[in-house]
């Protein structure tokens, strides 16, 4: 009879398809324990058919205090806007003047002002490919929302964004975030994952994205190293509710690069993403990806070397 019951048990257990919601709001920091691993060959991303989704023609500028920014080698629009908490739109409508592709160190951008409701035409995103957002709750009481996109433009593209709302079961919108990736770049031929938390947020929400964002890099750019990845090697958990990534980065004479890991499910959705960061240099990676949604099915890499 102990031995039916702990039968019955286990199969209860495994009939479980989703992982448990997150203490942490922050994805790219709550691995669970990865338990007994199973390694497989990560794989190379593959092309994907999502509905291409039109960009806005006006866009509100929203930014913190008025500010002058003078450009740092290897800044781009995209970081610059990330690190001073404003959209990658509202810098580059506040900077007419300055090409985004074509950025000199030591030119001066301004952070725009949001006392001054500006509203101006943006400059036409590459046409990207993006995906319904995919949201999750926390046990904090917010969700994550992970959007795909997917590059087939043949071009390098780079300071993708884009933007997500949520709507309540009358349609009502109930609130709106700017979604950024963990990396600069997005190579011709694959996809990444935007990002954005909301607090205090309902779960019973659908939410909707829209490409804001995302400017070719032009050929031959300085800012960014050729490097790639070798001996990785991807084991998932027993319960599919994380994965541990670990190999090495293949690249010369770069001072900062990242790998980032993103999670998917079995039907192709994203349920968790991290980045890992060299510290002093160090090539040899690994890093844990957790999930905040259905068992990890794969995982897909990208890594990004700046000089």
């Amino acid at each position: 009879m102990a031995a039916a019951f702990e039968i019955i048990l286990l199969l209860l257990f495994f009939g479980l398809t989703a992982c448990a919601p997150q203490a942490d709001v922050e994805p790219l920091r709550a691995p669970t324990s990865a338990g007994s691993l199973q390694p497989y060959q990560s794989p190379v991303p593959s092309e994907i058919s999502l509905p291409p989704t039109p960009a806005p023609t006006e866009i509100p500028l929203p930014s913190p205090t008025p500010h002058l920014y003078k450009i740092a080698k290897g800044d781009t629009m995209g970081g610059i806007a990330l690190n001073f908490g404003i959209s990658t739109e509202a810098l580059i409508a506040a900077n007419p003047d300055i090409s985004p592709s074509a950025m000199s160190v030591g030119q001066e951008l301004r952070i725009p002002d949001d006392d001054v409701p500006l509203v101006l035409a943006t400059v036409e995103p590459l046409p990207l490919e993006i995906a319904s957002p995919d949201c999750y709750p926390t046990l904090s009481g917010g969700i994550w929302c992970f959007i795909s996109v997917y590059n087939g433009t043949g071009e390098i593209a780079e300071s993708v964004s884009a933007e997500i709302s949520l709507y309540d079961s009358e349609g009502k919108r109930l609130a709106k975030k700017t979604a950024f990736p963990l990396v600069d770049q997005l190579p011709a031929d694959e996809r990444f994952a935007l990002l954005a938390f909301f607090p205090d947020t309902s779960a019973n929400v659908t939410a909707y994205a829209i490409l804001l964002t995302a400017l070719p890099v032009p050929a031959e750019d300085a800012r960014y190293l050729p490097a790639s990845l070798r001996n990785v090697l991807t084991k998932l958990a027993w319960d599919g509710c994380s994965a541990e990534i670990s190999g090495e980065v293949d690249v010369e004479d770069a001072s900062r690069f990242w790998v980032v890991a993103t999670a998917y499910d079995a039907t192709g959705k994203i349920v968790g993403a991290r980045r890992w960061e060299s510290v002093s240099g160090e090539k040899v990676f690994d890093l844990t990806v957790a999930s905040l949604g259905h068992a990890i099915e794969s995982v897909e890499l990208i890594v990004e070397a700046k000089p």
